[in-house]
């Protein structure tokens, strides 16, 4: 006669959930990667580095004085005198868009002391070795930048109106300036950031952003058209991120002719690979 089959071990059900805890504890689950979690994490960083605003917004206001210059002496004078050829647009008009372009190019062309200080503050290693990916890092940076020049934006929108400045304040158009600002700040702090993982330091970074923000400004149609530069201007011109930027902004704000689809095209790209540029280079500013 067979043996009766032996009996199941019995485990209750605590020792279960135990070598459960025990198994989680070991393995803990796999986090979540890829591009699923990308604009979350991106937003993230985002919210992070606006919230550095809550606790000093002097940087601000003292920024908001510099374009309200070149509207109120600079616009107001060559405005008089009739000197560029705008093709019939009061010149303070035809500037406005290229001052908003302006501030926020300068507001976004430092923007890599600010990682620099946190190397050197040991944020940039701890963030480093988070699930974070790097292109997230420096995405959730740039678009900071963009809504810090946002702010800017409106102050010049805010003081062209006061100055009669006859801008469009059609919603959608408002959009379209919103994601003009927002572009191209996203390139020039990736630019900024792309010479920070070069150079190392603030010192440095400081003359380079010095000694390319105004050349970057001149050799653009913020302050006068394409057509009356020298043609090798031109050219420069052509290749200027902020041409791109400016001519968006004018034919949104003033509804002069633009090349709408050419222009978000090249911001785009330029967005693309500052943020390529910059999370490429970032290990080697951490070391």
């Amino acid at each position: 006669m067979s043996e009766a089959p032996a009996a199941p071990p019995t485990v209750s059900a605590d020792a279960r959930r135990d070598a459960g805890q025990l198994d989680l504890l070991l393995a803990p689950p796999r986090a979540r990667t890829g591009w699923r979690v990308l604009p979350a994490r991106v937003l993230a960083m985002c919210v992070v580095e606006l919230q550095k605003l809550r606790h000093d917004r002097t940087e601000l206001y003292t920024r908001a004085v510099q374009p309200a210059l070149w509207l109120l002496v600079f616009g107001e004078t060559f405005n008089r005198i009739k000197a560029i050829p705008t093709g019939g647009t009061p010149y303070i008009d035809y500037l406005a868009p290229g001052i908003i372009a302006q501030s926020a190019m300068f507001i976004a062309i430092f923007y890599g002391i600010m990682i620099i200080w946190e190397r050197d503050a040991g944020i940039l290693t701890k963030l480093l070795v988070t699930p974070t990916p790097r292109a997230a890092l420096i995405a959730g940076k740039a678009f900071a930048a963009g809504v810090k020049a946002l702010v800017q934006a409106v102050v010049v929108i805010v003081i062209a109106a006061l100055l009669g400045v006859a801008m469009t304040w059609n919603p959608l158009r408002l959009l379209g300036v919103v994601v003009a600002v927002v572009l191209g700040s996203a390139f020039f702090s990736c630019l900024s950031m792309t010479i920070a993982g070069i150079v190392l330091t603030r010192d440095r970074l400081m003359g380079i952003g010095q000694a390319i923000t105004m050349p970057l400004f001149f050799a653009s149609n913020a302050l006068y058209p394409v057509a009356i530069m020298p043609g090798w201007l031109q050219t420069v011109s052509r290749i200027n991120p902020l041409s791109y930027q400016v001519d968006a902004l004018r034919g949104l704000l003033l509804g002069t002719h633009a090349h709408l689809a050419l222009d978000y095209a090249v911001l785009v790209a330029a967005a693309v690979a500052g943020i390529a540029a910059a999370s490429s280079l970032l290990g080697r500013l951490a070391r």
